[in-house]
């Protein structure tokens, strides 16, 4: 007998399929906070995709320079290879990552079953929560360069990050249990 979900909306483990969630979004929108309390909420693996940066990219960061193109990708197939190592273990995760690029988002998804969640939110805000943040190498000076390489997302679910984090998780497993039953 399965234990019953962390989460009533979500299956038993016994109903599950195989699912990665990306919280998606600009630096400030709140996906490692959101993310974090996704995979509690759900008894899922969370991984921040900040800790897959190679130490250049992250000086570079740290510096004021924004990524390219050519630093991102290494990076986005560490992820990807990550998420494919987790699906093939038979787990599920939430990974907090800006996935800022259709074209990033399609290298992740090169995994199975990736569900995209993208916390939405207005320059001025993200603005504010990142003058508030404190201790991460990412600079409110590279918030705009963000919204620039931003390509926002046309099937993903979209959450409002002025919401407080417990309704955003609410939100997200409302969405995704309809996905999560087997066919």
């Amino acid at each position: 007998m399965s234990a019953p979900p962390l989460h009533p909306s979500l299956p038993t483990p016994a109903e599950r399929q195989i699912m990665i969630v990306v919280m998606m979004g600009v630096s400030g929108s709140g996906k490692s906070t959101t993310g974090r309390a996704l995979a509690a909420a759900t008894g899922w693996t969370f991984l921040d995709a900040d800790d897959f940066h190679p130490p250049a990219n992250v000086a570079k960061m740290a510096a004021g320079i924004p990524l390219t193109d050519a630093d991102r990708w290494p990076w986005l197939d560490r992820l990807r290879d990550e998420l494919i190592a987790i699906e093939e273990r038979g787990e599920n995760a939430v990974l907090a990552c800006s996935a800022l690029k259709a074209a990033y988002r399609a290298r992740l998804q090169q995994a199975n079953d990736v569900h995209f969640v993208y916390l939405k939110g207005d320059r001025s805000t993200i603005a504010s929560r990142l003058a508030l943040r404190d201790g991460h190498y990412m600079p409110a000076s590279l918030l705009e360069s963000q919204f620039a390489t931003l390509e926002e997302p046309a099937d993903a679910i979209v959450v409002d990050v002025g919401l407080p984090v417990a309704t955003q998780v609410a939100a997200v497993c409302r969405e995704i249990a309809p996905a999560r039953k087997p066919s």
